[in-house]
């Protein structure tokens, strides 16, 4: 053993030593036990921070490829909408449109009357059913004519009577005038005898009279009709008692043949009407139903009013239907189209290929390489599902009609016209146009 050596090694205590002992005020240095538990929760800390900072990083390194896969899938749908969109076409094409003033109108008879009995008396028999077309002169009903009969025979017996007083003061006067000749008589006696004459004259016309007004009153007996049209429900049945100053009537009778309907227009439009009445010209008019969509008739204007009503700023029209298939009926409510002018030639479109917005209307115009582009137009009158355009677009044209909310300037279409059948079975235009544009890529 060297010298450092021994220096180094501390000498081996005493068996029979204690340990030195420690101030009862100094603190005890932590145990071995407790210090490994600090360092372990350190090192647990130390791999839960770095086990958390690979997690998130890994996370955010796949979720970027994932973003970048989605941005492509969008990429990829805005190609697929730059490429060819389906749409449904129509051609703009030359043909004729009218021109019509549309009014609510009412079908209004020419004629309806209330038939009533002219005459007192038991209502003995009906000649007619309800419903039934009935002319003029036909017998409707038949009033008990007894009574009548029996009056006119007294009259005409008193008639009688009263002519042959009436002839003999005609002899009395003729021998009167002959003794004042001779100055067999006075004068006097000669002028009664001439007032006698007229009154007994004046008592045969009374007779005359009343045998005439029976006479009349036996015709009233017999109803008949006073027109040609329908008739009503029945208000009254046989047997039962009418008089002359009944409220109400027998039956009415309707005119349905021909019948009218009367009907209104804006006071801006009459100038136009007028010209055209005060030439001479025939203006049709059409009756459709409630809804526009049904043609129930046709006829001509026959009558203009002579006065504007004020309250409404509307004129009264009356135009007469011949009503031959009875599709009229009275008091029915149609809507009336006044036919003013028909254009021949003109560029005409469907409505629903035009757009509107606050300024203008425009179109999406097809052109010859298959891309869209806005076009402006001006339309004018528009008849039912198709419009005349003015301005902006030529026979022929190929125009959007369905698919517009895709399209933007300059987009590539594939067109599909109005009545084809697509050869796909998705909807029409889109499988086939999808189609088309796999073909496009593949070709690519």
């Amino acid at each position: 053993m060297n010298e450092t050596q021994a220096l180094q090694t501390p000498p081996a205590p005493k068996p029979d030593s204690k340990p030195p002992t420690l101030p009862a005020h100094a603190e005890q240095p932590p145990s071995k036990p407790r210090r490994g538990i600090w360092i372990w929760l350190v090192i647990l800390a130390v791999a839960a921070l770095a086990g958390y900072y690979y997690w998130s990083k890994n996370k955010s390194s796949t979720a970027q490829p994932a973003a970048t896969n989605t941005g492509s899938g969008k990429s990829g749908g805005r190609g697929g909408a730059a490429g060819p969109i389906p749409v449904v076409a129509v051609k703009a094409h030359k043909g004729n449109i009218a021109v019509y003033y549309n009014g609510l109108g009412a079908v209004t008879p020419l004629a309806t009357v209330t038939i009533k009995s002219r005459v007192d008396g038991q209502l003995m028999a009906l000649h007619y059913k309800e419903g039934d077309i009935v002319h003029e002169g036909d017998l409707l009903a038949e009033i008990d004519p007894r009574p009548y009969e029996a009056t006119l025979t007294q009259y005409q017996g008193q008639l009688v009577r009263d002519q042959a007083l009436l002839d003999n003061a005609k002899v009395d006067q003729a021998r009167y005038e002959t003794l004042l000749k001779q100055n067999a008589i006075q004068e006097q006696q000669l002028a009664t005898q001439k007032a006698l004459v007229v009154q007994d004259e004046g008592i045969v016309k009374t007779d005359q009279g009343l045998i005439d007004a029976v006479k009349v009153n036996l015709i009233y007996t017999k109803i008949t009709a006073p027109i040609s049209g329908r008739v009503g429900l029945r208000l009254v049945d046989a047997g039962n008692i009418v008089h002359a100053s009944d409220t109400n009537g027998l039956v009415v009778i309707t005119q349905i043949q021909p019948i009218t309907v009367i009907f209104t227009i804006a006071e801006d439009q009459l100038q136009v009407v007028l010209q055209k009445w005060q030439h001479g010209q025939t203006l049709q008019v059409d009756a459709f139903d409630r809804g526009m969509t049904r043609k129930i008739s046709s006829g001509t204007l026959t009558t203009i009013d002579n006065q504007i009503d004020p309250t409404t700023g509307t004129l009264k029209l009356r135009a007469t239907f011949a009503n031959t298939q009875k599709e009229l009926f009275p008091n029915q409510f149609v809507n009336a189209r006044l036919l003013v002018q028909e254009k021949t030639g003109v560029t005409l479109l469907p409505v629903a290929a035009v757009q509107l917005n606050s300024q203008s209307s425009y179109v999406y115009l097809v052109k010859p390489d298959s891309t869209v582009t806005v076009r402006n137009i001006t339309t004018g009158t528009t008849e039912g599902d198709q419009t005349e355009v003015t301005s902006g677009l030529q026979p022929g044209d190929t125009v959007v009609m369905t698919g517009v909310d895709k399209l933007q300037e300059n987009s590539k279409v594939v067109v599909h016209f109005q009545g084809e059948k697509s050869s796909q079975s998705s909807p029409p235009g889109q499988g086939q146009g999808q189609g088309q544009a796999g073909k496009g890529k593949k070709s690519s």
